[in-house]
C-alpha cells in the first residue's frame, strides 16, 4: 500500500460523509494519483467496518466492471468487488427515493442466491454452479459519491464499486439445465427500451465473474456464504435515471423485475 492509516481513515470519513450528505466529493485520486488498489480496498473495508459495528449485516457482495467496456472506460485490467449490506436491498417493484442519492445509474444483472459456500483458492464456473440454489433476476442502482462520474478504478472501488441499492426480483430459477450466458435481459425506462445484453457479456459467461470473486475473496481467507446473494455485473449498459422514471428489466426467461425512483 502507498498511503498510511490516517491518509486511509481520512479518505473512508470523507465517503462515508459524502453518502449521509448525498453530497459528491472530488475523486481521491486527484488528491493521491500514486493511490493503489490495495489502498481502495482498505477505504471500502473501513466504511463496510464501520456498518457492520452499527449492526448491520452482509446479504451478498457485487462484481464490478466485468465487460470489456467498462473496464476500458476505467482504464482496468480486471474486475472488482463491493459489499451488499442487508440494508442496501430493495423489493421487487418497490420505490427508491431520489433523496437519498446523487447521480443514480441502474443495471440489469442475473442474481445468484448460494445454498453452499465458495471460498478459493481454485474456485471455476462448475463449483459455483453447484453452489447455487437458484437464480433471479435483479437490478442494481449504482450511484458514485465522486463528482460527475469522474472516476478512475481506486475511486470506484473505495467507493464500493459504486454501489446504493439492489433490487430483488421475485422470480426463482434453478441452474440445471439453464443457459446463463445466453439468457438476455431487455431494459426499459418509462417503457422505452434503454439497452440489452446476455450473460456471455460478463467475463464470458456470469459464473465466471463468481467464480473470480470467490477466488478474490479467499486470498483474504473469506468467502461466500450460504444464504448470501452475487450479483455478477450488468449485463446491459447502466443509464441514469430520475425522479419519477420507472425501471424494468424483461429477461429471456427470468422474467422482469422492476423499481421506482421517487
Amino acid at each position: 500500500m502507498s498511503l498510511d492509516h490516517d491518509h486511509l481513515h481520512h479518505f473512508a470519513h470523507s465517503l462515508m460523509d459524502a453518502g449521509n450528505s448525498h453530497t459528491p466529493i472530488t475523486p481521491f485520486t486527484d488528491e493521491a494519483p500514486d493511490m493503489e488498489v490495495a489502498d481502495a480496498y482498505e477505504i471500502a473495508a473501513d466504511i463496510i467496518g464501520h456498518k457492520i459495528g452499527d449492526g448491520r449485516k452482509i446479504a451478498g457482495y457485487k462484481v464490478g466492471a466485468t465487460t470489456a467496456g467498462s473496464r476500458k472506460a476505467l482504464g482496468m485490467d480486471g474486475p472488482a468487488y463491493g459489499v451488499i449490506l442487508d440494508d442496501m436491498t430493495v423489493r421487487d417493484g418497490g420505490r427508491v427515493k431520489m433523496s437519498t442519492l446523487i447521480a443514480p445509474k441502474v443495471e440489469a444483472e442475473i442474481g445468484f442466491l448460494f445454498k453452499a459456500p465458495l471460498q478459493g483458492p481454485g474456485v471455476d464456473a462448475a463449483q459455483v454452479i453447484a453452489a447455487t440454489d437458484y437464480v433471479f433476476p435483479a437490478l442494481e442502482i449504482v450511484d458514485s459519491r465522486f463528482e460527475g462520474w469522474r472516476i478512475k478504478e481506486q475511486d470506484l472501488i473505495a467507493d464500493n464499486t459504486a454501489s446504493a441499492y439492489v433490487v430483488l426480483g421475485t422470480p426463482r430459477q434453478s441452474v440445471v439445465g439453464f443457459d446463463l450466458e445466453a439468457e438476455e435481459a431487455v431494459m426499459e425506462i418509462d417503457g422505452v427500451e434503454t439497452g440489452r445484453g446476455t450473460g456471455a457479456e460478463v467475463l464470458g459467461g456470469v459464473a465466471n465473474a463468481i467464480a473470480w470473486l470467490a477466488n478474490k475473496l479467499g486470498e483474504q481467507g473469506r468467502g461466500i456464504a450460504a444464504g448470501q446473494f452475487v450479483i455478477p455485473g450488468s449485463v446491459v449498459p447502466p443509464p441514469l435515471v430520475n425522479a419519477g422514471n420507472s425501471v424494468a428489466a424483461a429477461y429471456t426467461n427470468l422474467g422482469v423485475v422492476t423499481v421506482n425512483f421517487v
